[in-house]
């Protein structure tokens, strides 16, 4: 009963959450994306890690939220815009799946090669981004948001295996 439960919640909550994250404002966005991305990046960003990103545009995108960000690095700090001309390079996927990145609970390169994280644009800065977020130290983060973060991760990922246990089980019948 609770994996069904469960179940039911990671599949559909990302659907339960579109509505309240489109009607946030994207100042209230931007707020929230330029303070938990210097939380997170705290040390990268005082070693000058992001000069990779000056005068360039990452997209980032969660599919199933129908929300995207613009993010780039001008004057020795992180922007977040809400449009751009263009992007040089985009990853984009489904929230859960992005949530299980974070807190490397999923390879990356696992869910590219499965089609459940794509990433588009130039390989290259790409591939720099994905090597800054595999630099990153999560014992380094508040207490609070790593309890979190785990959290959701390992209700997703228990979620996750259960409707995929559930098919194998209805696909062998």
């Amino acid at each position: 009963m609770i994996a069904q439960l469960r179940k039911q919640l990671v599949q559909n909550g990302p659907a339960l959450l579109r509505v309240p994250a489109k009607l946030a404002p994207f100042p209230l966005q931007k707020k929230v994306m330029l303070e938990g991305l210097g939380m997170v990046f705290k040390e990268a960003l005082e070693d000058g890690d992001f000069e990779f990103l000056e005068d360039r545009w990452l997209k980032v995108e969660v599919r199933d939220l129908d929300l995207r960000w613009y993010i780039s690095y001008q004057d020795e700090q992180l922007v977040v815009a809400e449009h751009v001309e263009q992007e040089d390079v985009s990853f984009s996927g489904e929230c859960n799946d992005l949530v299980l990145i974070a807190a490397r609970k999923e390879d990356p390169d696992t869910l590219f090669f499965q089609r459940r994280l794509r990433i588009e644009g130039d390989t290259e800065l790409g591939l720099e981004v994905k090597n800054l977020m595999d630099s990153i130290d999560l014992d380094s983060l508040p207490a609070p948001v790593k309890f979190v973060l785990h959290q959701s991760a390992d209700f997703i990922h228990k979620g996750m295996q259960s409707a995929a246990g559930q098919e194998e089980v209805m696909n062998a019948h």
